[in-house]
This record gives C-alpha cells, structure tokens and sequence, in this order.
C-alpha cells in the first residue's frame, strides 16, 4: 500500500509505503521497502481494521458529530486481501477522525495525524 499524506494545504505530501504478505511484512526485494514509523503497527491496524474502514457497509442510521480534527489529508492506495483500495481520509466530522484514529499507524503517525484531538 501506498499513503501520501499531507498535514496542511499547500504543505508537502510524505508519502509512505507499506509492503506485506498474507499478513505478513513483506521482504520482496523487487518492491518499496515498508517506510512507516512502525511498519509493525501499521500492518495489525491494517488487518484488524482493513475491511470495514477501506470497504464500509452503508448505514444511513449513522449520525457523525460535527468537529474538526485537523487539516490531515491521507490517500491510500493499494490492495487488501485481493480487493483494490483507493481511500481518501480526513478529519473533517467524528465520523472520519474514528476512521483516521484506527489506522493511524498507517497514515503515518505523524504530528496531527494521529487522531489526537
């Protein structure tokens, strides 16, 4: 998987990647080495929370409070479990921070972005 994540507008995406295999950090060396600040971490998120935050039932019950967390843009592409992901994630509602806080090691971790608030 690919993150690029911008902590701003107009600041600079850093851009991570994380590499595995059936669940488990990949050493291919024909591939992007895992850069994140815990690779580890990130991967556990990834499993435990992958499906239903890249692949979300619809529930139009759902009522998200309306804060704001922060400027913290995300995109993750990749795939997971053999299904393609393309997921944008912010911080603009509650619903979208509970979202960043479950894979916060994978966004990066970084200043903001670890769903703080």
């Amino acid at each position: 998987m690919t993150v690029t994540l911008t902590e701003a507008p107009g600041a600079e995406s850093r851009v991570f990647h994380l590499r595995s295999a059936a669940g488990i950090l990949s050493p291919d060396p024909d591939s992007l080495d895992s850069n994140l600040p815990d690779a580890t971490a990130a991967l556990a998120a990834v499993e435990q929370f992958g499906e239903e935050v890249f692949f979300p039932e619809p529930r139009p019950d759902r009522i998200c409070t309306q804060q704001y967390g922060g400027p913290q843009v995300a995109v993750v592409k990749g795939w997971f479990r053999g299904r393609e992901v393309h997921s944008q994630f912010s911080r603009t509602d509650g619903c979208e921070i509970a979202r960043w806080k479950a894979l916060a090691s994978l966004l990066g971790n970084t200043g903001g972005s670890t769903g703080a608030v």
